[in-house]
């Protein structure tokens, strides 16, 4: 009864903090009737270990006073995992909107630098005081109730009758099988609900953790891949429609650079486009980006595929999507070796700037695929840290404005930045960045969950200012393109800013910029099609007087042959797959049968039925297509 206690007001509490506005009370009742078998299945799991040991008198909680220390202990530490895996959730539905699962162990295998960005993030000290407080509270209540059971029993003891022992433990057992029938209770058994929040409430996290281990693993079926083969090469304009491969050499157009223009590739932290000045944003965070984007190419509705730093460097570096579930690809073995375009660039220096350390999420790992890679990273610069992720971007930029002064033959750097993420730490050393405080309910208005975020939004202009305002003063600027991108968004209310479609279907955690700026190279363009983070690398090796190799999903989007606008997105953890274009973002899950044709603008005049019905069946099939070629390539695109 404690423990039910305890899950139930877990369950009750994300009930309170995450409850959508538009969904009733009534409407959750399936989910916690769900819910409840859920919870007592794990309760039982729990408990089952005392009553087997128990079938030995010996081993009886009631025998002697030691074995109730041992179980009362037992049962203390049991109390323990599951606060921590309940607050542990807590924290990933209010950051990522999901149940915690198997993805969380991404980052327990950087354990060092994942829990010195939570120590500087938040209150940790009193969040696991408070933790400890707890269990110590409910060991107390385990021995003050086996004291009550002793006391009724005028401290004689309980008569032992190992029937009752077989009985509970069978009961136990029905109780974790869950069901009544031939089928087990399943994880699959919360998606029957069709409805993300109602399937994440019924789940606890303990269910959804251990059941997505699963999916850890690679997987991919040829014969799925083979069969949309026909879909996917007519999006890729691929003329060949039979031979299952996506091998194909380009050619240099008639606009293509002769210079041999030096790559500087910016992968920016959850640059999320509707908290920018590009969206029209009142609150201006990124006004001198902004005016770079009236310099050059620009792209206002790139998407990447997904959420996520690492998934974002390996789509970018690869050209797929990283839709292997619960497990990032960099973490991968069989994934981790990929062909990538950037060894088409041959004669040009490569490089890697990186602020921390590039074993979190195996970037280094990656980007060993870029052949002579030199990594600039981490304890290579010899500049006081600013927080967990190393030096700040501004310091940098800067290091990598010195190496770029210096370099004699073209070259391609990748510079990742990291200060626009928690714990949103500016360096105490910019006497000429200004921290602005706005209202609360200015910036939660304008999708910014606090001062800090806001700030630290700005500083990534300033730092883009530091870094462009440099360059003007080297020769290498004027023979160089700069490419900047997100390698996320982040989830949030930008109902001011967009389209409601862009906050319920959490496009806001794909939505980035995409700016190629080179104002002595390029002519300024600004482009209104959907277009994705894969797309990248095949548009600048389109740039150049070279052929070059594309293996994978990415386009070169300043081809004028180019058909079709469109990009593929996943949620891993609700199990969702979309695709993006111009007019409709079209959605299906993975975990049970539903799909939605959204249009991406309100009030949008309604086609006929008959016509919608058409493309949402064009969509659906290209959407699945993607999805099953892009695990396919995870294994079959290797170096």
């Amino acid at each position: 009864m404690i423990f039910i206690l305890i899950f139930t007001l877990f369950r009750l509490a994300t009930l309170i903090a995450f409850l959508p506005e538009e969904m009733a009370f009534y409407d959750l009742i399936p989910s916690f009737i769900l819910g409840f078998r859920y919870d007592v299945k794990w309760i039982s799991i729990i408990i089952l270990p005392i009553l087997l040991v128990s079938l030995n008198p010996d081993w009886s909680p009631f025998y002697s006073e030691k074995n109730k220390k041992i179980w009362t202990w037992y049962l203390a530490i049991m109390t323990f995992l599951v606060f921590f895996f309940f607050a542990a959730d807590y924290g990933c539905f209010s950051y990522n909107k999901t149940r915690l699962n198997a993805s969380a162990l991404n980052f327990v295998e950087d354990a060092n630098i994942s829990f010195a960005m939570l120590w500087q993030s938040y209150p940790m000290f009193w969040m696991i005081t408070g933790l400890v407080v707890a269990v110590i509270f409910f060991r107390w209540m385990y021995r003050r109730s086996h004291w009550n059971v002793v006391s009724k029993t005028d401290g004689m003891g309980i008569v032992y009758r190992r029937r009752w022992f077989y009985v509970s433990t069978f009961i136990l057992v029905f109780f974790i099988y869950g069901n009544i029938g031939s089928t087990p209770l399943k994880w699959k058994t919360a998606f029957e609900l069709k409805d993300s929040f109602k399937s994440y409430l019924a789940l606890n996290p303990l269910q959804n953790f251990f059941s997505t281990l699963k999916f850890r693993t690679p997987q991919f079926n040829e014969t799925k891949a083979r069969e949309y083969f026909a879909a996917m090469a007519n999006w890729l304009q691929i003329p060949d429609k039979e031979s299952m491969t996506y091998r194909r050499e380009l050619m240099p157009g008639s606009k293509a650079l002769e210079s041999r223009p030096n790559i500087v590739l910016v992968l920016c932290e959850s640059f999320s486009m509707y908290k920018s000045s590009m969206s029209g944003n009142p609150l201006n965070s990124t006004p001198y980006f902004n005016d770079l984007t009236k310099q050059g190419i620009f792209f206002e509705k790139c998407f990447t595929p997904h959420f996520s730093t690492a998934r974002g460097l390996f789509a970018l570096i690869t050209g797929i999507p990283d839709v292997q579930l619960s497990k990032f690809s960099t973490r991968n073995p069989e994934a981790l070796k990929q062909h990538t375009i950037i060894n088409n660039f041959e004669g040009y220096e490569k490089y890697y700037f990186l602020g921390g350390s590039p074993e979190f999420n195996n970037f280094e790992g990656l980007m060993k695929n870029v052949e002579d890679v030199q990594m600039m990273t981490g304890e290579k610069f010899n500049i006081q840290k600013n927080n967990v992720w190393g030096i700040s971007d501004k310091n940098l930029f800067l290091e990598a404005d010195k190496t770029f002064s210096k370099i004699q033959k073209p070259f391609f750097a990748i510079i990742q930045t990291a200060d626009n993420h928690r714990p949103f730490m500016i360096p105490k050393d910019e006497p000429d960045f200004q921290i602005v405080d706005l209202p609360k309910d200015s910036l939660k208005k304008y999708g910014f969950e606090s001062v800090e975020e806001f700030n630290s939004f700005r500083y990534s202009d300033y730092c883009f200012k530091k870094f462009i305002e440099t360059a003007k003063t080297k020769d290498y600027f004027h023979n160089t393109i700069f490419v900047f991108i997100g390698d996320h968004g982040v989830s949030g209310n930008a109902e001011a800013i967009y389209p409601k479609i862009y906050s319920d279907q959490r496009l806001t955690d794909e939505h980035v910029p995409l700016l190629f700026y080179a104002p002595y190279l390029l002519h300024p363009q600004k482009h209104g099609e959907v277009v994705s983070q894969v797309d990248v690398l095949p548009t600048i090796a389109g740039m150049m007087q070279q052929s070059y190799v594309n293996t994978t999903l990415g386009r070169d989007l300043l081809n004028e042959k180019k058909k079709n606008n469109g990009a593929f997105v996943i949620h891993h953890d609700e199990g969702k797959i979309g695709f993006i274009t111009d007019d409709y973002y079209f959605i299906k899950n993975l975990n049970f049968p539903n799909e939605e044709l959204i249009p991406m603008r309100e009030n949008e005049m309604s086609l006929p039925q008959k016509k919608l019905d058409s493309i949402q069946k064009q969509l659906s099939n290209l959407t699945t297509g993607y999805y099953e070629t892009a695990k396919w390539m995870l294994l079959n695109n290797k170096k």
